[in-house]
């Protein structure tokens, strides 16, 4: 009986036949997902030895999946290869040096697939900060992020995600990190007056650019008046 479940999370069929007959016979058990909202649901349902995380993915993106997965205290744990055919992807939303997992450029052969293996399994074992601010991984699937002006408010630290949600650029649920629980209503409200009196310095800083802009075009006019 296979001792290492492994899961590859693509969408490509021959990625994931790959990868299962590039691994060696009888010592891995390989789950597959074609996206990420499945990928998702079999790392809550399954105890992982490894996940295989392709960066493009329907449904939910490997990026989305790369938050949850990273929010949560246990999750995180699991030693993780990011897969893409483009570096620049993962390199645009996490950093370098991957510090806690481990990149695999596509297409790969045998050996690259087996490296980054160990590699990502050495990294997961490396002492982590604890998970400050900690957005719980959705139960529905989805992820627990929602975004602010349509963008998402990620904070990474150390290849940690943490979201702060918001709906319509209203803050939906302040979730920040006491002990690993989420805040009670009083930081919404908390942040909603923040967010109130930022309004108003912002109203009146445009006023005042308004009024100097008046004042401008009227030593504008004079000097104008004046070289006549």
């Amino acid at each position: 009986m296979a001792s290492n479940k492994i899961l590859v999370i693509d969408d490509t069929t021959v990625v994931r036949v790959k990868v299962r007959e590039m691994l060696p016979p009888g010592n891995f058990e390989v789950l597959e997902a074609k996206d990420g909202l499945e990928g998702l649901n079999l790392i809550r349902q399954e105890k992982l030895s490894l996940i295989m995380l392709d960066f493009l993915l329907p449904k939910m993106s490997g990026w989305e999946v790369f938050q949850q997965v990273q929010a949560h205290p246990e999750l995180r744990k699991i030693p993780l290869v990011i897969m893409s055919g483009r570096k620049e992807e993962v390199t645009e939303k996490i950093s370098e040096p991957f510090e806690y997992f481990e990149f695999l450029g596509k297409p790969f052969d045998q050996k690259q697939l087996i490296g980054a293996i160990k590699l990502a399994m050495t990294k997961a074992k490396l002492p982590r900060p604890e998970l400050v601010p900690a957005a719980a991984v959705a139960t529905n699937g989805t992820p627990a992020a929602a975004a602010t002006n349509g963008t998402a408010a990620v904070a990474t630290t150390n290849g940690t995600a943490a979201a702060v949600a918001a709906t319509n650029g209203t803050p939906a649920a302040a979730v920040a990190a006491t002990n690993g629980t989420i805040t009670t209503s009083d930081t919404v409200a908390a942040s909603s007056a923040e967010i109130e009196a930022l309004n108003e310095k912002i109203a009146k800083m445009q006023a005042e650019i308004e009024g100097l802009k008046k004042q401008l075009t009227q030593v504008v006019t004079f000097i104008k008046q004046k070289i006549k």
